[in-house]
């Protein structure tokens, strides 16, 4: 499979003289291996399958087919297991946020410690994906990512529902008197019927959607549900995709290049995807040499079209969009706007790898003569309360409320949050503005999915279905409402967010890209004078420990500090321990 210009990496392990090569063979050998097994090249499967994870409960029979494939092609197949992020079943929900980078780190460190020639990394739920790009972009070994497929929408009442604006609008119904809790439950057991991650555009759906983009998920890949037998052919596919990868040597930084990204931005803002897929673009970028910058997401959004008509912003769901034609023909009706002579990982261009693609439905997938919605994609604002940027997410926003003046009601915590806004006496109003601080990711440790803010029970009954929310905190990719997310920098360390008083009036302007407090720059310093420094929240042990004390703000991607643009390729490490 490889020449004496690509040497196999596992040579360094299977080949090594002395007593230590001894007690790897015995060890291999243990196993029923044969010398002309473990020849061959090794590829390591990430499989993070759990109980506790809904979205990969049918990864086992994945990793089957992908393993056969790979030994069909001449390879040796080996499986790892990594922790599980369960988005739905995590508390605080959310906190896989955090996770992302421990997982991102387990992946790097297995790898490094183990002979593998290439890698196979399975993922479908929210942070799972984004964690094993960032591994691919640390490592650079040959690598593919094999998205798991998202779930059925379910059906409730006659229609189709699916996670995220579905269940809340339920519950806004509840509030309101609508429907009784026996409805509501029916609609508990009937929301997900199938293994796979939500069946609407939420951070999920978006994160394979642009693996795919990136050239790092084969074409075609990320769409198919995932109890479709068409997803076991996916893997067979897989298996042999990564096994012309390591014979060719093509490693993940050939792929992910500054074009690349480009189409990722563009395939985020035409699906009209979740706000927190550009945090987790900017760490991936971090890890390669690629200059990525908040404002590229603003730039490549404004001439993008909206061509997917999806929840939480539109009206169909994953399986929909799978049977319209799945990400090709949505690649593919962006004509210019994407560069198709970046490499993907089947070995193809992608423009050689979505030519043939076909839009099934046209009220599913639109074209740029006929798109579902003009440019809407990302607005990054800044101001007084924002300089080094926020996000709104301006498709599943009330296009009323992108201009917007109102006062300021402010919350220090999500714990304060629900104790207060909730309640009837409540002094909250119609055209007020919701600020929630303190919990970005050094303030609210992992920063857990706290932006998802109702709007209060009494407003609902009078009518108000949206409220702008302003926060250092994110918002589920499912949701839909107003919001100003991930503002840098956060309070925690100081940022002026955390000057912002009740009864200030804020004034958003999305079209002028800013958001501001109305106080003067003197008042805003004298208010920064008076206050005391904001105490670090550093947790006493654990991973916890190292996040807080490490992570970069939502502007840089919330990774480690240590691994952004500092790449160490595998391939140092072997040469560091070889010495």
């Amino acid at each position: 499979m490889t020449d004496d210009t690509h040497p196999l990496r596992s040579v360094n392990w299977t080949r090594m003289t002395g007593i230590n090569g001894f007690l790897q063979r015995a060890a291999l050998k243990s196993q029923g291996l044969r010398e002309q097994d473990y020849a061959k090249p090794i590829i390591g499967i990430c499989n993070n399958t759990s109980d506790y994870n809904r979205c990969h409960t049918h990864f086992d029979g994945m990793v089957t087919a992908v393993k056969e494939a790979i030994l069909q092609a001449g390879g040796l197949p080996r499986v790892f297991n990594t922790m599980t992020m369960g988005a739905d079943t995590a508390r605080p929900i959310g906190v896989s946020f955090m996770h992302r980078n421990l997982l991102a780190m387990e992946i790097e460190q297995t790898a490094t410690t183990y002979a593998m020639d290439g890698l196979v990394l399975l993922g479908a739920c929210d942070e799972t994906i984004p964690a094993m790009l960032m591994a691919a972009g640390s490592l650079d070994l040959p690598a593919v990512i094999l998205p798991g497929g998202p779930s059925f929408s379910g059906f409730w009442r006659g229609r189709d529902v699916g996670s995220g604006s579905d269940m809340h609008k339920a519950f806004d119904a509840l509030d309101r008197g609508e429907i009784d809790e026996c409805a509501l439950n029916c609609l508990e057991s009937s929301l997900e019927r199938t293994p796979g991650h939500c069946s609407t555009m939420g951070t999920a759906a978006t994160m394979t959607t642009i693996a795919e983009a990136l050239g790092m998920a084969p074409a075609g890949s990320s769409a198919i549900p995932a109890v479709d037998s068409r997803r076991l052919a996916m893997c067979r596919d897989v298996g042999e995709h990564i096994m012309r990868l390591v014979a060719d040597d093509v490693r993940p930084s050939q792929i992910m290049t500054a074009d690349a990204f480009d189409n990722a931005i563009r395939a985020l803002a035409t699906v009209d995807g979740s706000s927190n897929a550009v945090i987790h673009l900017l760490a991936i970028a971090g890890r390669l040499d690629v200059d990525l910058r908040l404002e590229r997401f603003d730039e490549l959004s404004a001439d993008t079209p909206v061509l997917l008509n999806l929840k939480p912003s539109g009206d169909f769901y994953m399986n929909d969009f799978f049977n319209a034609g799945g990400v090709p023909a949505l690649l593919d009706a962006l004509g210019p706007l994407i560069h198709r002579d970046v490499l993907t990982v089947t070995g193809e261009k992608l423009g050689e790898a979505i030519k043939d693609a076909e839009i099934t439905d046209s009220r599913v997938i639109g074209t740029l003569e006929n798109p579902v919605a003009a440019p809407r994609g990302f607005a990054v604002v800044r101001g007084n309360i924002a300089p080094d940027g926020a996000i709104v997410r301006t498709g599943v926003a009330t296009p009323e409320l992108l201009v917007h003046r109102g006062r300021a009601v402010v919350f220090e915590s999500n714990e304060e949050l629900q104790e207060k806004l909730y309640h009837p006496d409540f002094d909250i109003r119609a055209d007020d503005v919701i600020v929630l601080r303190g919990q970005g990711p050094r303030g609210a440790v992992g920063m857990p999915e706290y932006g998802r803010i109702p709007v209060p029970g009494k407003l609902l009954r009078q009518g108000v279905t949206d409220m702008v929310r302003i926060s250092d905190n994110r918002m589920g990719g499912t949701v839909k409402a107003t919001a100003v997310l991930h503002v840098a920098p956060e309070s925690a360390v100081g940022g002026p967010l955390g000057l912002v008083r009740t009864g200030d009036i804020i004034n958003l302007d999305v079209p002028r890209r800013r958001v501001d407090v109305e106080v003067s720059d003197a008042d805003l310093e004298a208010r920064r004078a008076a206050l005391s420094a904001p105490a670090p929240k550093v947790p006493e042990r654990g991973f916890a420990r190292l996040y807080a004390q490490t992570v970069t703000q939502t502007d840089t991607g919330c990774d480690f500090d240590f691994l952004c643009r500092a790449r160490q390729t595998i391939h140092q490490l072997d040469e560091e321990i070889t010495q």
